[in-house]
């Protein structure tokens, strides 16, 4: 965990909200870091599929930071924002915000960039059609 300052509120679109479960957490209690990740992918593919107009596939998740753990009961909400377009990719920031459950304190417990491209259904790249 590192100890850095979480900003005030998110940023980007609510894309995802969901409830940590107990079979969502790892040996230690807390929910499992992977589970955390595949809703972020989640999220920020639902985004990168909607700019893109059709398939999209994760190619790069990059400056993945864990600040807080995720405990169960907690309310998860996955926020998007793109921030940066190419001809055939597309990268965004992706936050994962918690209210906790017994406090109701509104938390960033997680961030990262998660790269995109848009693909044909035979799965070779294509370009990003315009806005």
């Amino acid at each position: 965990m590192t100890d850095l300052t979480p900003q005030a509120m998110p940023e980007g679109d609510l894309t995802l909200q969901t409830v940590a479960f107990p079979k969502d957490t790892n040996s230690g209690g807390d929910i499992f870091g992977g589970w955390v990740i595949s809703q972020m992918d989640i999220a920020a593919g639902t985004t990168a599929q909607q700019r893109a107009k059709g398939r999209v596939a994760t190619v790069a998740i990059e400056a993945m930071r864990f600040h807080a753990p995720i405990y169960v009961g907690d309310l998860v909400s996955v926020y998007t924002k793109i921030v940066k377009t190419g001809r055939t990719s597309l990268t965004m920031h992706v936050e994962t915000w918690v209210r906790r459950q017994r406090t109701s304190e509104l938390l960033m417990v997680t961030e990262g960039d998660f790269t995109f491209v848009a693909i044909q259904d035979s799965g070779v790249k294509r370009p990003l059609p315009p806005l």
